[in-house]
């Protein structure tokens, strides 16, 4: 503990200061992983139970076709659908910009943080005259810790954006599903008449 203590302590300003950036940057990555996540996977399996019953001939509709209100005719149009489609996949995918964001900006933050504390150290190895790997070592190590802050944030915030991602299309994939079924037995009661 008196290790921390002393880093803090001995650190400067804009060092501190990176690493406390970091640190928002590491709650706001999993504050949007966790909310995504749980809203994503809502939508998901909304559409998956709408997709289930159109399929069983229970609903004609998606139960998530709320752009259109009450209003929904017989034969909505394929450009109707694209909308929908859309809108939903715009609400899932909202937010997933700041995780991009975190995972590509975080290791430079890190690297400025770095920066700075190796040309404050020179400056002040410079004027004392003691420049020898026992007291360079020490100061160079405590500096990449502010690199190391900023690679741990970046990687799970990326990983996170992937994952978002992948269920992101999941949805997509559902959503395009009933599209395709809703069409295809509009079409084939067009034909039929």
């Amino acid at each position: 503990m008196s290790i921390i203590q002393n880093f803090f302590y001995q650190s400067g300003f804009i060092t501190l200061f990176v690493l406390f950036w970091l640190s928002l940057y590491f709650i706001l990555t999993l504050w949007v992983f966790i909310y995504k996540f749980l809203s994503i996977k809502y939508l998901i399996n909304r559409e998956k139970v709408s997709l289930d019953k159109i399929l069983k001939g229970e609903q004609k509709f998606p139960n998530s076709l709320f752009y259109f209100g009450s209003n929904i005719g017989e034969n909505i149009s394929k450009e109707m659908f694209h909308i929908w489609k859309n809108q939903v996949l715009k609400q899932a995918t909202t937010g997933l910009v700041v995780l991009s964001i975190v995972s590509s900006t975080a290791p430079f933050i890190g690297l400025f943080g770095t920066v700075i504390e190796i040309l404050d150290a020179f400056g002040k190895l410079g004027i004392s005259g003691q420049v020898s790997f026992d007291v360079i070592a020490p100061i160079i190590s405590k500096a990449l810790v502010a690199t190391a802050a900023g690679i741990l944030t970046a990687i799970p915030a990326y990983s996170f954006f992937l994952i978002l991602k992948r269920k992101a299309y999941d949805l997509s994939v559902y959503i395009q599903i009933q599209t395709d079924v809703i069409l295809s037995k509009n079409i084939g009661n067009d034909y039929g008449k």
